[in-house]
């Protein structure tokens, strides 16, 4: 026998003894007996048949029965440990494989989207090598890119055209949001860090339209996902009944101005439903945008929405967003507008924890809606820069100010009344996204004044 083999197999021998005392008091090794001994027999015939490779023949010249079943023991209990961790590990790895359906359905998305003359974010930004580089990423929710862009690629006349299914999808499909997000936010860049929200001094604000002649009223509002939920695309059935009762429990607390009540969509009666749709409160099933972007499943459940008894102060839960946070009143008061936000959403927070990012700011389903969330906004009558929808666009551009229709996005001006407000909501704080609408209306209704 060869003098290195003889000094080097004692020795692992003997290195492994510890760990094989330490392995042994943790198994049971009975039942592995009479395998053991079957195993041996059946290698002592081979070798005296001249069948075994030299290798085994030598570790059969060193090992006596008893040391052979230590030795067939060990290997068995780690073979077993190995294959369970193999099996674990290809667990893992199938579950973070994108299917072959999704893949399909990806690259016909993506061949419509190419084709078409749309004018969305999501085309401009959706490049093959950006779409061969994510169409295999899934995130721990099990959101793909399909989940991302579907709605869309079904809806083609779409200004972005994107949404995140679950918080995880910013991080894992960043090489497609990060520069829609910026190209959105105007230049916030994925090296940009949004800050600490900051309300700033509300009595700054003042009412941008005292003598009533142009603002019909004045709405402040912000976006709020819960800590620890995905975003509606992934919420199952139960946590839109758990959620809405968290939310409910919080918000029947409020007191003074914020008290009221709250009224869920399951179960809601015709005179109950029939108030809020004459009041402008009631939220329908989602658009079609929302509807293909699978954000409205089992409606109506965990859906409601609450007021005060002014009906000044509102809340949309699971609508897009987990929370829609609304301030509201007729005129042009924003600094009391404002302020009741504030208070609203701090006294809210103190019970419920709400979604961050420390990049992104808050975290809603929406990228147009990321950082502070705040939309604040007006309806206003501007009859002689509204003949020109041009010009007034031009100016509200100038101002960072965004033009929709009365009804919202994807509406029209009903009554020559327009719904005016800011657009930029990230790289500032929510303070600074207030004020930046307040100069903006006031210089439209100034230029206004001198038409």
């Amino acid at each position: 026998m060869n003098y290195k083999l003889k000094v080097t197999i004692p020795v692992v021998v003997c290195g492994g003894a510890v760990l094989a005392y330490y392995i042994m008091r943790r198994f049971s090794l009975e039942s592995l007996e009479s395998k053991t001994d079957t195993r041996y027999v059946t290698i002592l015939n081979l070798k005296i048949k001249k069948k075994l490779t030299a290798s085994t023949r030598l570790l059969l010249d060193f090992f006596n029965r008893d040391t052979f079943a230590f030795y067939y023991k060990i290997r068995t209990i780690f073979t077993k440990m190995c294959t369970r961790a193999t099996c674990a590990a290809l667990k893992a790895k199938a579950a973070t494989m994108v299917d072959a359906a999704t893949l399909e359905k990806l690259e016909a998305g993506f061949s419509k989207l190419q084709g078409s003359d749309s004018k969305s974010l999501l085309k401009k930004y959706l490049t093959r090598e950006v779409f061969d580089s994510l169409k295999n990423k899934k995130t721990s929710f099990g959101s793909t890119l399909l989940d991302c862009i579907q709605s869309g690629v079904e809806n083609l006349d779409s200004g972005v055209g994107i949404y995140a299914p679950d918080a995880e999808s910013y991080s894992v499909f960043a090489e497609l949001f990060d520069p829609i997000i910026e190209d959105y936010h105007n230049g916030f860049k994925k090296t940009d860090k949004h800050p600490p929200k900051n309300w700033g001094d509300v009595d700054t604000l003042g009412n941008l339209d005292p003598a009533g002649e142009f603002v019909v009223s004045t709405r402040v509002r912000c976006g709020r996902s819960l800590e620890g939920y995905p975003f509606n695309p992934c919420l199952t059935e139960s946590q839109y009944k758990e959620m809405e009762d968290k939310v409910s429990g919080t918000l029947s607390s409020l007191e003074g101005e914020l008290k009221g009540t709250f009224y869920p969509l399951t179960g809601m009666s015709k005179e109950t439903q029939q108030q809020l749709i004459d009041d402008h409160f009631l939220f329908k099933e989602g658009d079609r945008f929302l509807q293909a972007a699978n954000a409205c499943r089992f409606w109506p459940t965990g859906r409601g929405i609450y007021h005060n008894e002014n009906k000044t102060f509102l809340v949309w839960c699971n609508e897009e967003d987990h929370l829609r946070i609304i301030s509201m009143q007729m005129g042009g008061d924003l600094q009391q507008v404002y302020k009741r936000l504030v208070s609203a959403v701090n006294e809210i927070e103190k019970k419920i924890p709400f979604s961050h990012h420390d990049r992104l700011g808050f975290l809603t389903f929406c990228p147009t809606n990321l950082g502070t969330t705040v939309r604040a906004s007006v309806h206003i009558k501007l009859p002689k820069l509204a003949a020109d929808k041009k010009k007034l666009e031009e100016v509200a551009s100038k101002y960072h100010l965004q033009v929709r229709g009365t009804r919202g996005e994807h509406t029209e001006a009903e009554g020559g009344v327009y719904d005016i407000s800011n657009k930029r909501r990230m790289g500032l704080t929510e303070y600074d996204a207030v004020k930046e609408m307040y100069d903006g209306i006031a210089e439209l209704i100034k230029i206004e004044k001198s038409l």
